[in-house]
């Protein structure tokens, strides 16, 4: 998300119909071994090395599993907005234990993730949901239902997250069980930035953000608790991370320490 590669399918026809579509057309690109997921535009949605389909290859999707350092056995995770499905996949593979919620309001994107980014279908531990991710986290079912919540929520334009105001935040912190996490894409260097800050801030018992990456994006942890850091017992945790993941997670322990 928010780095730009040019898609191979050619741009949407200048000839408008009457009403707008409610969709940016989805759209693929290929290079170096690696598929790309675009909405219409040259802005990056989601990526996978085709030799490694659960793997999260874009940096920015590495540091939205930060909550590990603080989580080491979740039950419930949920994804809010699907990408191209990494970081669902990677959490089906990795925990066995948890159970999968995803939630995309784009057809399609289920459609393309199943056809073209290897995503699993649903069973009894991997549910993908088409919805509103406003209504999912205003939904009182879901409140202190999810260990982890993950949102990546980018149109097409990609000028920052689509939902962005204190309510959807405090309905996100609602959602979530006690010592649960949520990880949060944003834009840095983008006027979405400040704003959305500020709204976790209003929402949640503390945020912290990791060094920003890529061509922009900048990963943030929210914690519905206010954590305890202790650095040893976070390197150390880090370095098991590395050890059965391969995950840059000692980057992430530095990251959080390099933001006091």
């Amino acid at each position: 998300m928010l780095i730009k590669r040019k898609s191979i399918e050619q741009a949407e026809s200048s000839r408008r119909p009457t009403r707008k579509p409610k969709f940016a057309p989805v759209t693929l690109s290929e290079q170096d071994g690696i598929r790309y997921l675009h909405f219409g535009t040259e802005w990056v949605q989601g990526a996978m090395r085709i030799r490694k389909p659960d793997w999260p290859e874009l940096e920015y999707a590495q540091q939205m599993m930060a909550w590990m350092l603080f989580i080491d056995a979740p039950q419930a995770i949920a994804q809010l907005g699907l990408g191209a499905g990494t970081l669902s996949k990677f959490c089906y593979r990795q925990f066995p234990q948890a159970r999968i919620t995803a939630v995309e309001l784009n057809e399609s994107v289920v459609g393309i993730c199943a056809s073209m980014f290897k995503l699993p279908p649903n069973d009894e531990r991997m549910d993908v949901l088409v919805m509103d991710a406003m209504d999912f986290v205003t939904d009182r079912a879901h409140h202190g239902a999810f260990d982890v919540l993950q949102c990546d929520l980018y149109d097409a334009t990609a000028r920052g997250p689509v939902l962005d105001t204190p309510e959807f935040y405090q309905a996100c912190n609602d959602c979530l069980a006690e010592g649960g996490i949520m990880t949060v894409n944003l834009f840095g260097d983008h006027p979405s930035f400040a704003k959305n800050l500020k709204a976790m801030k209003l929402a949640f018992a503390d945020v912290i953000c990791l060094p920003e990456v890529h061509d922009g994006n900048v990963v943030a942890l929210c914690f519905r608790d206010r954590p305890q850091l202790d650095k040893e017992a976070l390197a150390a945790r880090a370095a098991q991370i590395v050890a059965s993941t391969k995950l840059p997670a000692k980057s992430w322990v530095k990251g959080i320490f390099s933001t006091d």
